[in-house]
Protein backbone atom coordinates (compact mmCIF):
# COMPACT_ATOMS: atom_id res chain seq x y z
CA UNK A 1 0.00 0.00 0.00
CA UNK A 2 2.79 2.50 0.63
CA UNK A 3 4.77 1.76 -2.59
CA UNK A 4 1.58 2.62 -4.43
CA UNK A 5 1.20 5.51 -2.81
CA UNK A 6 4.94 6.37 -3.33
CA UNK A 7 4.09 5.42 -7.01
CA UNK A 8 1.70 7.66 -7.10
CA UNK A 9 2.82 10.90 -5.76
CA UNK A 10 6.18 10.25 -7.97
CA UNK A 11 3.58 10.10 -11.46
CA UNK A 12 1.90 13.52 -9.31
CA UNK A 13 5.35 15.07 -9.38
CA UNK A 14 6.64 14.12 -12.96
CA UNK A 15 3.32 15.54 -14.27
CA UNK A 16 3.79 19.05 -12.70
CA UNK A 17 7.34 18.78 -13.96
CA UNK A 18 6.21 18.56 -17.55
CA UNK A 19 3.62 20.93 -17.13
CA UNK A 20 5.54 23.79 -15.77
CA UNK A 21 8.48 22.85 -18.57
CA UNK A 22 5.28 23.14 -21.15
CA UNK A 23 4.45 26.82 -20.10
CA UNK A 24 7.80 27.97 -21.18
CA UNK A 25 7.78 30.99 -24.19
CA UNK A 26 10.19 32.86 -26.14
CA UNK A 27 10.44 36.30 -27.58
CA UNK A 28 12.08 37.85 -30.34
CA UNK A 29 12.29 40.63 -33.02
CA UNK A 30 14.25 42.90 -34.99
CA UNK A 31 15.77 46.42 -33.75
CA UNK A 32 15.93 49.01 -36.46
CA UNK A 33 17.98 52.41 -36.24
CA UNK A 34 16.75 55.74 -36.74
CA UNK A 35 18.62 55.85 -39.70
CA UNK A 36 17.22 52.94 -40.61
CA UNK A 37 20.11 50.25 -39.98
CA UNK A 38 20.11 47.10 -37.78
CA UNK A 39 20.90 48.48 -34.43
CA UNK A 40 23.56 46.24 -33.13
CA UNK A 41 24.08 45.10 -29.46
CA UNK A 42 21.29 47.23 -28.30
CA UNK A 43 19.74 46.10 -25.01
CA UNK A 44 16.36 44.73 -24.96
CA UNK A 45 14.95 44.64 -21.63
CA UNK A 46 12.13 42.26 -20.48
CA UNK A 47 9.94 43.47 -17.55
CA UNK A 48 7.24 40.75 -16.23
CA UNK A 49 4.00 43.03 -15.21
CA UNK A 50 1.88 40.84 -13.67
CA UNK A 51 4.29 39.39 -11.23
CA UNK A 52 7.68 40.40 -10.54
CA UNK A 53 10.37 38.99 -13.24
CA UNK A 54 13.37 41.23 -14.99
CA UNK A 55 14.76 39.80 -18.14
CA UNK A 56 17.53 41.72 -20.97
CA UNK A 57 19.62 40.61 -23.85
CA UNK A 58 21.83 42.06 -26.55
CA UNK A 59 20.59 42.48 -30.54
CA UNK A 60 23.59 40.59 -32.87
CA UNK A 61 25.38 41.96 -35.91
CA UNK A 62 21.63 41.96 -37.80
CA UNK A 63 19.64 43.83 -34.95
CA UNK A 64 18.39 40.85 -34.10
CA UNK A 65 17.38 39.50 -30.32
CA UNK A 66 15.96 36.29 -29.38
CA UNK A 67 15.00 35.87 -25.71
CA UNK A 68 13.89 31.62 -24.69
CA UNK A 69 13.01 30.65 -21.54
CA UNK A 70 10.31 32.93 -20.36
CA UNK A 71 7.46 31.69 -18.23
CA UNK A 72 4.19 32.57 -19.35
CA UNK A 73 2.85 35.90 -18.81
CA UNK A 74 2.21 39.73 -19.51
CA UNK A 75 5.76 41.97 -20.34
CA UNK A 76 6.65 45.34 -21.20
CA UNK A 77 9.47 44.82 -23.78
CA UNK A 78 11.95 47.83 -24.28
CA UNK A 79 14.81 48.96 -26.15
CA UNK A 80 18.07 50.59 -24.88
CA UNK A 81 20.14 52.41 -26.89
CA UNK A 82 23.62 53.93 -25.29
CA UNK A 83 21.96 53.39 -22.35
CA UNK A 84 19.22 55.53 -23.02
CA UNK A 85 15.51 53.66 -23.69
CA UNK A 86 14.38 55.08 -27.30
CA UNK A 87 10.96 52.60 -27.08
CA UNK A 88 8.66 50.23 -25.42
CA UNK A 89 5.55 48.19 -26.17
CA UNK A 90 3.29 47.63 -23.11
CA UNK A 91 1.03 44.58 -22.09
CA UNK A 92 2.88 41.61 -24.13
CA UNK A 93 1.16 38.73 -23.50
CA UNK A 94 3.50 35.98 -24.38
CA UNK A 95 1.75 32.64 -25.39
CA UNK A 96 2.52 28.69 -26.03
CA UNK A 97 4.18 27.45 -29.26
CA UNK A 98 6.19 29.68 -31.93
CA UNK A 99 8.25 32.91 -30.48
CA UNK A 100 6.36 35.92 -30.03
CA UNK A 101 7.48 38.51 -32.96
CA UNK A 102 8.18 42.00 -30.93
CA UNK A 103 10.69 44.36 -33.06
CA UNK A 104 11.52 47.98 -33.08
CA UNK A 105 11.56 50.20 -36.12
CA UNK A 106 12.69 53.77 -34.49
CA UNK A 107 13.23 55.31 -37.92
CA UNK A 108 9.00 54.81 -38.18
CA UNK A 109 8.77 55.62 -34.51
CA UNK A 110 10.71 59.02 -35.23
CA UNK A 111 8.28 59.84 -37.93
CA UNK A 112 4.83 58.79 -35.92
CA UNK A 113 6.34 60.36 -32.94
CA UNK A 114 6.84 63.91 -35.51
CA UNK A 115 3.63 63.62 -36.55
CA UNK A 116 2.20 63.38 -33.03
CA UNK A 117 4.26 66.04 -31.69
CA UNK A 118 2.99 68.21 -34.56
CA UNK A 119 -0.80 67.36 -33.83
CA UNK A 120 -0.25 68.06 -29.92
CA UNK A 121 1.09 71.26 -30.81
CA UNK A 122 -1.21 72.58 -33.04
CA UNK A 123 -4.29 71.14 -30.79
CA UNK A 124 -2.75 72.95 -27.98
CA UNK A 125 -1.94 76.25 -29.55
CA UNK A 126 -5.67 76.31 -30.99
CA UNK A 127 -4.59 76.33 -34.26
CA UNK A 128 -5.33 72.38 -35.31
CA UNK A 129 -8.78 70.32 -34.05
CA UNK A 130 -8.76 68.97 -30.38
CA UNK A 131 -7.57 65.75 -29.85
CA UNK A 132 -10.01 63.28 -29.81
CA UNK A 133 -10.55 60.97 -26.11
CA UNK A 134 -9.10 58.07 -27.59
CA UNK A 135 -5.84 59.95 -28.83
CA UNK A 136 -5.43 61.59 -25.39
CA UNK A 137 -5.94 58.26 -23.54
CA UNK A 138 -3.24 56.50 -26.01
CA UNK A 139 -0.69 59.49 -25.26
CA UNK A 140 2.47 58.65 -23.12
CA UNK A 141 3.26 60.57 -20.04
CA UNK A 142 5.76 62.82 -21.64
CA UNK A 143 3.19 63.65 -24.43
CA UNK A 144 0.83 64.62 -21.73
CA UNK A 145 3.44 66.93 -20.04
CA UNK A 146 4.41 68.32 -23.42
CA UNK A 147 0.87 69.38 -24.09
CA UNK A 148 -0.03 70.40 -21.24
CA UNK A 149 2.73 73.15 -20.84
CA UNK A 150 2.28 74.03 -24.53
CA UNK A 151 -1.45 74.86 -23.51
CA UNK A 152 -0.65 76.54 -20.18
CA UNK A 153 1.89 79.01 -22.65
CA UNK A 154 -0.50 80.28 -25.07
CA UNK A 155 -2.81 81.08 -21.92
CA UNK A 156 -0.20 83.44 -20.98
CA UNK A 157 0.59 84.52 -23.80
CA UNK A 158 -3.04 85.04 -24.94
CA UNK A 159 -2.98 86.96 -21.35
CA UNK A 160 0.16 88.75 -22.18
CA UNK A 161 -0.98 89.90 -25.61
CA UNK A 162 -3.91 91.70 -24.27
CA UNK A 163 -2.24 92.99 -21.25
CA UNK A 164 0.50 94.40 -23.99
CA UNK A 165 -1.94 95.45 -26.30
CA UNK A 166 -3.69 97.46 -23.33
CA UNK A 167 -0.37 99.17 -22.03
CA UNK A 168 0.79 100.11 -25.60
CA UNK A 169 -2.39 101.57 -26.42
CA UNK A 170 -2.82 103.72 -23.33
CA UNK A 171 1.05 104.82 -23.85
CA UNK A 172 -0.09 106.08 -27.36
CA UNK A 173 -3.25 107.97 -26.20
CA UNK A 174 -1.10 109.73 -23.01
CA UNK A 175 1.68 110.78 -25.73
CA UNK A 176 -0.58 112.27 -28.43
CA UNK A 177 -2.53 113.91 -25.34
CA UNK A 178 1.02 115.37 -24.77
CA UNK A 179 1.22 113.65 -21.06
CA UNK A 180 4.71 112.42 -21.83
CA UNK A 181 4.98 111.27 -18.18
CA UNK A 182 2.05 108.76 -18.35
CA UNK A 183 3.47 107.50 -21.78
CA UNK A 184 6.94 107.08 -20.47
CA UNK A 185 5.30 104.70 -17.69
CA UNK A 186 3.02 102.78 -20.38
CA UNK A 187 6.00 101.90 -22.67
CA UNK A 188 8.17 101.16 -19.96
CA UNK A 189 5.60 98.96 -18.69
CA UNK A 190 5.10 97.28 -22.30
CA UNK A 191 9.03 96.88 -22.94
CA UNK A 192 9.17 95.04 -19.97
CA UNK A 193 6.07 92.76 -20.69
CA UNK A 194 7.83 92.20 -24.48
CA UNK A 195 11.70 93.19 -24.63
CA UNK A 196 11.32 92.58 -28.47
CA UNK A 197 8.73 94.78 -30.00
CA UNK A 198 10.34 98.05 -31.92
CA UNK A 199 7.49 99.58 -31.92
CA UNK A 200 7.33 99.94 -27.92
CA UNK A 201 10.96 100.89 -27.88
CA UNK A 202 10.43 103.80 -30.98
CA UNK A 203 7.82 105.02 -28.99
CA UNK A 204 9.45 105.12 -25.60
CA UNK A 205 12.41 106.61 -26.97
CA UNK A 206 9.82 109.83 -28.78
CA UNK A 207 8.21 110.31 -25.31
CA UNK A 208 11.49 110.47 -23.24
CA UNK A 209 12.62 112.98 -26.01
CA UNK A 210 9.26 115.04 -26.26
CA UNK A 211 9.27 114.89 -22.08
CA UNK A 212 13.06 116.19 -22.00
CA UNK A 213 12.57 119.40 -24.15
CA UNK A 214 10.39 120.76 -21.42
CA UNK A 215 13.57 120.22 -18.85
CA UNK A 216 16.74 121.87 -18.35
CA UNK A 217 20.19 121.10 -17.13
CA UNK A 218 20.47 117.67 -15.53
CA UNK A 219 16.59 116.39 -16.11
CA UNK A 220 17.02 117.49 -19.72
CA UNK A 221 20.37 115.21 -20.22
CA UNK A 222 19.04 112.37 -18.13
CA UNK A 223 15.62 112.14 -20.01
CA UNK A 224 17.73 112.81 -23.62
CA UNK A 225 19.80 109.82 -22.65
CA UNK A 226 17.07 107.22 -21.77
CA UNK A 227 15.96 108.55 -24.99
CA UNK A 228 18.95 107.74 -26.73
CA UNK A 229 19.41 104.52 -25.13
CA UNK A 230 15.84 103.18 -26.37
CA UNK A 231 16.44 104.56 -29.86
CA UNK A 232 19.36 101.87 -29.39
CA UNK A 233 17.39 99.25 -28.60
CA UNK A 234 14.57 99.71 -31.45
CA UNK A 235 17.70 99.75 -34.15
CA UNK A 236 19.15 97.05 -32.60
CA UNK A 237 15.59 94.98 -32.99
CA UNK A 238 15.26 96.78 -36.55
CA UNK A 239 18.72 98.13 -38.15
CA UNK A 240 17.25 98.20 -41.61
CA UNK A 241 14.55 100.45 -40.46
CA UNK A 242 15.22 104.29 -41.87
CA UNK A 243 12.37 106.04 -40.28
CA UNK A 244 14.04 104.75 -36.74
CA UNK A 245 17.70 105.81 -37.93
CA UNK A 246 16.08 109.16 -38.69
CA UNK A 247 14.13 109.70 -35.44
CA UNK A 248 17.15 108.99 -33.78
CA UNK A 249 19.15 110.85 -35.65
CA UNK A 250 17.17 114.18 -34.67
CA UNK A 251 17.05 113.25 -30.88
CA UNK A 252 20.79 113.28 -31.11
CA UNK A 253 20.93 116.51 -32.30
CA UNK A 254 18.45 117.79 -29.88
CA UNK A 255 21.10 116.57 -27.62
CA UNK A 256 24.04 118.32 -29.46
CA UNK A 257 25.78 115.22 -30.64
CA UNK A 258 25.95 116.31 -34.03
CA UNK A 259 28.85 113.73 -35.13
CA UNK A 260 26.56 110.51 -34.21
CA UNK A 261 23.58 112.50 -35.58
CA UNK A 262 25.23 112.91 -38.81
CA UNK A 263 26.19 109.61 -39.27
CA UNK A 264 22.40 108.06 -38.57
CA UNK A 265 21.02 110.53 -40.71
CA UNK A 266 23.69 109.34 -43.46
CA UNK A 267 22.40 105.65 -42.63
CA UNK A 268 19.21 106.59 -43.37
CA UNK A 269 19.60 108.02 -46.36
CA UNK A 270 21.41 104.61 -47.69
CA UNK A 271 18.64 102.43 -46.12
CA UNK A 272 15.83 104.27 -48.03
CA UNK A 273 17.30 106.00 -51.48
CA UNK A 274 14.53 107.46 -52.06
CA UNK A 275 13.57 109.60 -49.31
CA UNK A 276 17.33 110.64 -49.04
CA UNK A 277 16.86 114.25 -49.84
CA UNK A 278 14.02 114.03 -46.43
CA UNK A 279 17.02 112.81 -44.35
CA UNK A 280 19.91 115.39 -45.61
CA UNK A 281 17.46 118.12 -45.61
CA UNK A 282 16.92 117.15 -41.78
CA UNK A 283 20.89 117.47 -41.32
CA UNK A 284 20.78 120.76 -42.88
CA UNK A 285 18.07 122.25 -40.52
CA UNK A 286 19.49 120.08 -37.38
CA UNK A 287 23.23 121.87 -38.44
CA UNK A 288 21.51 125.14 -38.97
CA UNK A 289 20.13 125.43 -35.63
CA UNK A 290 23.54 124.57 -34.44
CA UNK A 291 24.98 127.55 -35.95
CA UNK A 292 27.10 125.24 -38.24
CA UNK A 293 26.63 126.87 -41.07
CA UNK A 294 28.95 125.13 -43.58
CA UNK A 295 28.20 121.59 -42.62
CA UNK A 296 24.40 122.60 -43.29
CA UNK A 297 25.35 123.87 -47.15
CA UNK A 298 26.49 121.24 -47.49
CA UNK A 299 23.74 119.01 -46.69
CA UNK A 300 21.45 121.06 -47.98
CA UNK A 301 24.00 120.61 -51.53
CA UNK A 302 23.54 116.59 -50.99
CA UNK A 303 19.30 117.20 -50.60
CA UNK A 304 18.68 119.15 -53.81
CA UNK A 305 21.32 116.40 -55.46
CA UNK A 306 19.39 113.56 -54.29
CA UNK A 307 15.99 115.26 -54.83
CA UNK A 308 15.92 118.06 -57.14
CA UNK A 309 12.74 119.32 -56.23
CA UNK A 310 12.82 119.26 -53.20
CA UNK A 311 11.60 122.91 -52.62
CA UNK A 312 12.49 123.79 -49.06
CA UNK A 313 16.35 122.10 -49.27
CA UNK A 314 16.81 125.28 -51.95
CA UNK A 315 15.17 127.66 -50.23
CA UNK A 316 17.41 127.22 -47.04
CA UNK A 317 20.40 126.45 -49.27
CA UNK A 318 19.80 130.28 -50.07
CA UNK A 319 19.21 131.06 -46.39
CA UNK A 320 22.48 129.59 -45.43
CA UNK A 321 24.40 131.10 -48.67
CA UNK A 322 23.26 134.49 -47.23
CA UNK A 323 25.39 134.54 -44.45
CA UNK A 324 28.48 134.29 -46.99
CA UNK A 325 27.40 137.19 -48.92
CA UNK A 326 29.59 140.43 -49.18
CA UNK A 327 29.25 144.31 -49.74
CA UNK A 328 30.35 146.54 -52.80
CA UNK A 329 29.66 149.89 -50.90
CA UNK A 330 26.66 149.31 -49.67
CA UNK A 331 25.24 147.10 -52.17
CA UNK A 332 25.06 143.68 -50.40
CA UNK A 333 26.76 141.28 -53.29
CA UNK A 334 25.06 137.90 -52.94
CA UNK A 335 27.30 134.20 -52.73
CA UNK A 336 27.24 132.19 -55.81
CA UNK A 337 24.62 130.04 -55.69
CA UNK A 338 22.37 131.98 -53.42
CA UNK A 339 19.71 133.63 -56.53
CA UNK A 340 19.73 130.63 -57.82
CA UNK A 341 18.80 128.54 -54.96
CA UNK A 342 16.11 131.18 -54.02
CA UNK A 343 14.73 131.35 -57.35
CA UNK A 344 14.22 127.65 -58.05
CA UNK A 345 12.32 127.61 -54.51
CA UNK A 346 9.75 129.78 -56.34
CA UNK A 347 10.08 127.83 -59.31
CA UNK A 348 9.31 124.83 -56.96
CA UNK A 349 6.66 126.63 -54.69
CA UNK A 350 5.35 129.76 -56.07
CA UNK A 351 3.13 129.97 -53.40
CA UNK A 352 4.80 128.18 -50.47
CA UNK A 353 5.30 128.86 -47.11
CA UNK A 354 8.52 130.89 -47.69
CA UNK A 355 7.70 132.56 -51.10
CA UNK A 356 7.22 135.93 -49.84
CA UNK A 357 10.85 136.09 -47.44
CA UNK A 358 12.42 134.49 -50.77
CA UNK A 359 11.30 137.22 -53.34
CA UNK A 360 12.39 139.55 -50.59
CA UNK A 361 15.63 138.32 -50.03
CA UNK A 362 15.88 138.42 -54.25
CA UNK A 363 14.70 141.64 -54.13
CA UNK A 364 17.97 142.70 -51.43
CA UNK A 365 19.96 141.56 -54.18
CA UNK A 366 17.88 143.28 -56.71
CA UNK A 367 17.61 140.11 -58.55
CA UNK A 368 14.97 139.65 -60.95
CA UNK A 369 11.74 137.90 -59.51
CA UNK A 370 9.61 135.96 -62.27
CA UNK A 371 6.30 136.07 -61.04
CA UNK A 372 5.02 133.87 -63.41
CA UNK A 373 6.39 130.68 -61.69
CA UNK A 374 4.73 127.92 -61.87
CA UNK A 375 5.24 124.35 -60.00
CA UNK A 376 6.52 122.34 -62.92
CA UNK A 377 5.16 119.15 -60.86
CA UNK A 378 1.64 120.52 -60.54
CA UNK A 379 -1.09 118.79 -62.67
CA UNK A 380 -1.73 120.53 -65.80
CA UNK A 381 -5.79 121.33 -66.98
CA UNK A 382 -6.66 119.21 -70.05
CA UNK A 383 -8.14 121.56 -73.18
CA UNK A 384 -11.19 121.19 -73.86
Amino acid sequence: MKFRNCVVAVAGALFLALTSFAQITAIEGDVKAPDGSPAVKAVVKITRTDIKGNYKCETNKKGHYFYNGLPLGTYTISVEIDGKEVDKVNNIRTSLGDPKNISFDLQQRAARQQQQNAKIAAAASGAGPALSKEEERSMSKEDKERMEKAIKEREQAMKKNKELNDTFQAGLAAAQAKDFDTAITNFTKASELDPKQVAVWAQLADAYVASSQKKTGADFDTGMAKGIEAYGKAIELNPTDAATHNNFAIALGKARKFDDMQKELQKAAELNPPGAGGYYYNMGAMLTNAGQSEAAIEAFKKAIATDPNHAEAHYQLGVALTAKMTMNGDKPVPAPGTVEALQKYLQLAPTGPNAEAAKQLLATFDAKIDTSYKNPTAPTKKKK
